[in-house]
């Protein structure tokens, strides 16, 4: 069964300042997740750690390869925002169950229904197909 986002997690996780691992996040200002970390950091107020094969920093972040590179002192992850084709996304998102994160969500055109469950069944919060800039003006950031 497809997820249904929740309207009332989505504000939630966009107004409760924490921090955000950005997966896909990389110095290639032509991609969308470039600018849209500064929406999540500088807009919405919340920490960044960018996750990229190399563990470049980005935007003056410290950069990890893994979700499970990130240091304990950086956590908990409050959110892991997925950047990364669908059929990538599950391993991510078993990462962040792994970590502890709070939260995983699907940037747009990234589904994984399998996935997307195992997250629900450890207690993360989910959101599919969304993007947090996208849905900045319902809530007025």
């Amino acid at each position: 069964m497809a997820h249904v986002n929740d309207r009332a997690v989505i504000e939630r996780l966009m107004r409760t300042k924490g921090r955000w691992a950005i997966v896909g996040l990389t110095t290639n200002e032509w991609r969308s997740a470039y600018d849209v970390a500064l929406y999540v950091r500088d807009r919405m107020g919340m920490e960044i750690i960018p996750i990229n094969l190399p563990g470049d920093d980005v935007h003056g972040e410290k950069g990890y390869r893994s979700l499970t590179e990130i240091p304990p002192e950086k956590h908990p992850i409050d959110v892991v925002e997925c950047f990364v084709n669908s059929h990538k996304v599950g391993p991510v998102i078993d990462q962040a169950i792994a970590v502890g994160a709070k939260a995983v969500w699907l940037q747009l055109g990234v589904f994984d229904d399998d996935a997307v469950e195992r997250a629900k069944a450890a207690g993360l919060d989910v959101v599919v197909n969304s993007c947090p800039a996208r849905e900045g003006w319902h809530f007025g950031l």
